[in-house]
C-alpha cells in the first residue's frame, strides 16, 4: 500500500471511530439540552419575574384545570378537589410552590361561570428539570382527584410538548423527504454512489456536532431547538461542499487529469471557495450573539460547530474517499443515457439564459429588482413576538387547554402584568398607586398580591383586556411603567416579555448588521481581491432575503398559508429567535452561493480576460450545480412543512425560500445583470491590494 492510500484510510477509518463515538454519546447529549430560550435576557421583564419570586410572587410553570367531569349539580365537590390537588402537590419534592383560589383568595382563579378553578405550579430546578418533573406531578394531581378532569396547561407543559412532537415530525419529514432527495442527488452528482457521498459528510458533520453541544451544555443553556438548526445548516452546507469539490474533480477528469492531478486541482479552486465559503458564514452566524436571546445564540452555535465541521470533513473523508474508491466513485449512473453533455461542459440552459441576461442587463437587472421588492414589501408590517403553545395544532392538548383556560377566564395568567414597586414609600402608597393602575387604559383590574414593608417592597396584579402580543398590549405595558408611583418600579408578565424581547431585538439588529456587513465585505475582499464585488454581493443579498421574509409574512404572520401547509394558528407575530435564525441561515446560504459564483467567474475572467464572457461561463459551469444544491436544501427543509408544529414549518419553509429564491433568481439573472452593467468595474481594487494570482495577464479568447 502506498503512502497516498495508506493516509486515505487513515482518515477514513477515523472518521469512523469519530462517528461511532458521536453516536454512543449522543442521547447523553439530547439529556443535557434544556427548552425555552425565546424571551430576552436582561430586560426589565426579566427583573421583574426575578424580583417577584424573591418577594414570594412566582410565576407559574404549571397550570392545571381542575373541573367535574360530568358538570350538573356536582360543581360544590370541585373547591374540595382543588384543596386535596394544593395538599397532594405541596408535598412533591419537585414544586416549589402552589396556590389556587382557595388559599389566596384570588378570584381570578376561578372560572366565569365557577364550574373550573386553576391551581397554579411553580417547579424547582432548570429548564430542563422542570420540563421532566412535569408528567410526574400532573399524575399526582389526577390521583388525588380521580373523579375529575384535570387539564395541565402552562409554559413547561407547551415547551414539554413543542420538543415531543417536533422530534416525531423531523423523522416523518425526513422518511417523506429521503427518496426525493436521493434523485435530486443522482442527478446532480451523476452516479449513485456520488450521490451517497454527501450524505456522509452531511451525517458526520450533524452527528459530531451533537456531543460539542452537549459538551457546551454543561457550563451554558444550550437549547435542543439548536439541533434542528445543526441539521438545516449542515445538510445544506454538506451538500453545497460536497457537490463543488466532486464537480469540479469531474471536470478536471473529464479533461485528461488523473484524479490525484484532479483532486490537486480541486483543491486549489473549490476547496479555496469551501474555506472562505465556512468563515463567511460562521461571520454571518457569530453576529447573532449581539442578539441577547438565548435561544437564538444556541442555534447560531450549533450553526458555526456544523459549518466548521463540514467543510472540515468535506475537505479531508471527501477526498480520501475519492481517492479509495477510485473509477468506481463514478460507477452506476443510471440517467447517463440522459445527460446531454459532460460536467465540464456547462450547463446549456444557464449559459442561454445567462446570455440573454448580459445582452440586456438593465432591463433583466430592472425586472428581477421589481419581483423581488414585491416580495419583499409585505415585510413592512412585520410584528416580532415570542413562541408559545400556540405554534402546536389548534387540536394538542397543550394548546386546547390554554384555549379554554383564556375563554373561560376574566383574566388568564398570561394576560397578567406583574408589578413590583420598591422604596420606603412602596407599601404606603401601594393603594393610591393601585388605583391609577385601573384607570390605565387596557387595564382590566389591580390587585395587590404581597405587601412587605419591612422589605421596602410591594407586587401587584395587573390585568389586561387583550392578548400578551398585540400592540394594544404593549402599548398598555408602557403606560403602567409611566405612571406614576410610590418608588422604583420594574413591570414584567408575557406581555411585557413580548414587548422587551422585540425592543431587545431591533435594538440590537443594528449593531449586528453593521458587524455582519464589516465582516463579509473584509472576507470577501480578502476573497476576490477587489471592492466592488463584495458590495454588490451584500445589496444583491440583502434583495434576496426581503424577498424571503416578505413571503414568510404572508405566510405565517397573516395566516394566509394556513390552508396550503396544514393548519395552524396564525397568531399575527413571528417569533423574533426563529425570524433572525431564518435570516442568518438564508444569508449564509446566499454568501455560500455567491463565494462559489465569484470564485468561478473570477477564474474565467483571468483565463479570457472578457468580462461577460466570464461571466457567462462562470453562471453556466455552476448554474446547475448551485439549482440542485438549492433544490436538495429546499426538498429537506420544506419537509418539515409537514410538521404539526407552526414554529418547525416556518423554519422549513424560510430555509427553503430562501435557497430557491437566490440560487434561481438572484444568481441567475440578478448577479449576472448587475455585474455586466458593471463592466470591468468589478475586479477594480486599489493598486496596493491587487493580487498577482488574481490579476494574472488574461491569455486571448479561446486559450485554455
Amino acid at each position: 500500500m502506498d503512502a497516498v492510500r495508506f493516509r486515505a484510510w487513515l482518515v477514513v477509518v477515523s472518521a469512523l471511530l469519530a462517528a461511532v463515538c458521536a453516536g454512543l454519546l449522543a442521547p447523553v447529549a439530547l439529556s443535557a439540552l434544556s427548552t425555552g430560550g425565546a424571551v430576552a435576557t436582561d430586560t426589565e421583564a426579566t427583573r421583574a419575574r426575578r424580583q417577584a419570586e424573591r418577594l414570594g410572587v412566582p410565576s407559574p410553570d404549571l397550570l392545571l384545570a381542575v373541573s367535574q367531569r360530568t358538570g350538573g349539580g356536582r360543581q360544590a365537590r370541585v373547591p374540595a378537589g382543588i384543596t386535596a390537588v394544593t395538599e397532594t402537590l405541596a408535598g412533591q419534592r419537585d414544586v416549589k410552590a402552589v396556590w389556587s383560589a382557595q388559599t389566596t383568595g384570588d378570584t381570578w382563579l376561578r372560572s366565569k361561570d365557577g364550574r373550573t378553578l386553576l391551581v397554579a405550579v411553580r417547579l424547582k430546578g432548570t429548564d430542563k428539570e422542570r420540563k421532566q418533573a412535569a408528567p410526574g406531578v400532573v399524575a399526582a394531581a389526577r390521583a388525588a382527584v380521580p373523579g375529575m378532569r384535570v387539564e395541565p396547561s402552562g409554559e413547561v407543559w407547551a415547551n414539554r410538548e413543542i420538543d415531543e412532537t417536533i422530534e416525531r415530525d423531523l423523522s416523518r419529514a425526513e422518511l417523506l423527504a429521503a427518496p426525493v432527495l436521493f434523485v435530486v442527488l443522482l442527478f446532480a452528482y451523476g452516479s449513485v454512489v456520488s450521490a451517497l457521498l454527501p450524505v456522509v459528510v452531511a451525517a458526520l458533520a450533524i452527528g459530531c456536532t451533537l456531543p460539542v453541544l452537549g459538551l457546551l451544555a454543561q457550563v451554558a443553556d444550550v437549547s435542543r431547538v439548536a439541533v434542528n438548526a445543526a441539521s438545516a445548516i449542515g445538510f445544506g452546507l454538506a451538500v453545497d461542499y460536497s457537490l463543488f469539490l466532486l464537480a469540479r474533480v469531474r471536470e478536471e477528469t473529464s479533461r485528461g487529469a488523473d484524479l490525484h492531478t484532479a483532486l490537486a486541482a480541486a483543491r486549489r479552486s473549490s476547496g479555496r471557495s469551501v474555506v472562505f465559503s465556512a468563515a463567511a458564514v460562521t461571520v454571518c452566524l457569530a453576529t447573532a450573539f449581539v442578539v441577547p436571546v438565548p435561544m437564538l445564540r444556541a442555534m447560531s452555535l450549533a450553526g458555526m460547530i456544523v459549518t466548521v465541521l463540514a467543510a472540515l470533513i468535506a475537505l479531508t473523508v471527501l477526498p480520501a474517499c475519492l481517492r479509495l474508491l477510485g473509477p468506481r466513485a463514478q460507477a452506476w449512473d443510471p440517467l447517463a443515457r440522459w445527460r446531454r453533455a459532460r460536467t465540464g461542459d456547462g450547463s446549456r440552459f444557464w449559459h442561454c439564459t445567462t446570455s440573454a441576461v448580459t445582452a440586456r442587463p438593465l432591463l433583466s437587472g430592472g425586472l428581477a429588482v421589481l419581483l423581488l421588492a414585491l416580495l419583499a414589501l409585505p415585510f413592512t408590517h412585520a410584528r416580532l413576538g415570542i413562541v408559545d403553545e400556540r405554534t402546536l395544532r389548534p387540536s394538542a392538548p397543550a394548546a386546547a387547554a390554554a384555549e379554554r383556560v383564556r375563554a373561560e377566564f376574566t383574566a388568564p395568567p398570561e394576560r397578567l402584568l406583574v408589578v413590583v414597586v420598591t422604596g420606603p414609600r412602596a407599601a404606603d402608597g401601594a393603594p393610591a398607586y393601585s388605583d391609577r393602575l385601573a384607570r390605565v387604559p387596557g387595564i382590566t383590574g389591580v390587585r395587590v398580591v404581597r405587601a412587605a414593608p419591612s422589605a421596602e417592597a410591594v407586587v401587584l396584579l395587573a390585568a389586561t383586556s387583550v392578548a400578551p402580543d398585540t400592540p394594544e398590549a404593549g402599548t398598555a405595558v408602557r403606560k403602567v411603567r409611566q405612571t406614576p408611583a410610590p418608588g422604583s418600579v420594574v413591570v414584567g408578565g408575557r406581555a411585557a416579555e413580548v414587548l422587551d424581547t422585540a425592543d431587545a431585538v431591533l435594538g440590537a439588529l443594528p449593531w449586528c448588521l453593521l458587524l455582519l456587513a464589516a465582516g463579509l465585505l473584509a472576507l470577501l475582499s480578502a476573497f476576490t481581491r477587489t471592492v466592488i464585488a463584495p458590495l454588490k454581493a451584500l445589496i444583491v443579498a440583502a434583495a434576496s432575503l426581503g424577498a424571503s421574509l416578505g413571503a414568510l409574512v404572508v405566510l405565517f404572520q397573516d395566516g394566509h398559508g394556513s390552508a396550503v401547509l396544514g393548519h395552524f394558528t396564525a397568531t399575527g407575530t413571528l417569533d423574533a429567535s426563529m425570524l433572525l435564525f431564518v435570516l442568518f441561515v438564508a444569508l449564509a446560504l446566499s454568501v455560500d452561493y455567491e463565494v462559489f459564483l465569484l470564485g468561478r467567474i473570477r477564474e474565467e475572467y483571468n483565463r479570457c480576460g472578457d468580462n461577460r464572457t466570464s461571466i457567462i461561463e462562470g453562471v453556466a459551469r455552476t448554474g446547475r450545480l448551485m439549482t440542485s444544491a438549492a433544490a436538495a436544501v429546499a426538498i429537506s427543509t420544506a419537509a418539515m412543512a409537514t410538521s404539526h408544529v407552526a414554529l418547525l414549518k416556518f423554519i422549513g419553509i424560510g430555509v427553503a425560500l430562501g435557497a430557491l429564491v437566490d440560487a434561481v433568481l438572484v444568481r441567475g439573472v440578478l448577479v449576472p445583470a448587475v455585474m455586466a452593467a458593471l463592466g470591468p468595474a468589478n475586479w477594480w481594487a486599489p493598486a496596493r491590494t491587487r493580487s498577482p494570482l488574481l490579476i494574472t495577464k488574461p491569455v486571448q479568447k479561446g486559450g485554455s
